[in-house]
């Protein structure tokens, strides 16, 4: 497999490909390489989630989601879900439970997200960087669904993770 590196960023690599498919075909892509992130669903009580509205250039404004963020070099899925957690909400987690991984569009990319859920959660200070502009939304688990049904809240991650979380509550078959 050959590989060509097209652009390399702060945290992206961008490379056409020459690839062996199983079939045996020879066909050219183009991969985004992405360290991966982690994304929580911080649960405020047992039937209410603490949602974020922020502010997304690529989507054209602001959307809903759930706290996340990309994994540094190195660093366990778990730790960046709680890092992320506390930075962009200002509440820390007493405990984390993992729900699972997603690949986000695997017909270009090898992100993969991690999905958590976060328990008792201690108020601390809000962190954000220079890009994040946050809403912190407070709303029951059952809301939080209905905007997934609705369309208000079409980020992927955030829907599954809410969608995850709320089976392991079972609130979902």
């Amino acid at each position: 497999m050959a590989a060509r590196r097209i652009y390399r960023g702060a945290w992206i690599e961008v490379s056409t490909e020459e690839v062996s498919l199983p079939n045996g075909r020879q066909v050219t892509l183009d991969i985004v390489r992405h360290p991966g992130a982690a994304a929580v669903v911080p649960f405020l009580s047992a039937d209410e989630v603490l949602l974020i509205r922020q502010y997304r250039h690529a989507a054209g404004g602001t959307i809903y989601e759930v706290p996340a963020g990309k994994l540094d070099a190195g660093e366990d899925p778990a730790e960046c879900a709680v890092r992320e957690l506390e930075e962009e909400t200002g509440y820390r987690a007493g405990r984390v439970e993992a729900l699972g991984w997603i690949f986000t569009t695997p017909g270009f990319t090898d992100e993969r997200i991690y999905l958590f859920a976060a328990y008792e959660l201690e108020k601390t200070r809000q962190r954000l960087e220079d890009d994040e502009l946050i809403e912190l939304v407070p709303v029951p688990l059952d809301s939080a669904l209905e905007l997934i049904w609705s369309g208000e809240l079409p980020d992927a991650k955030s829907s599954l993770a809410l969608l995850h979380a709320a089976r392991l509550l079972g609130k979902l078959a």
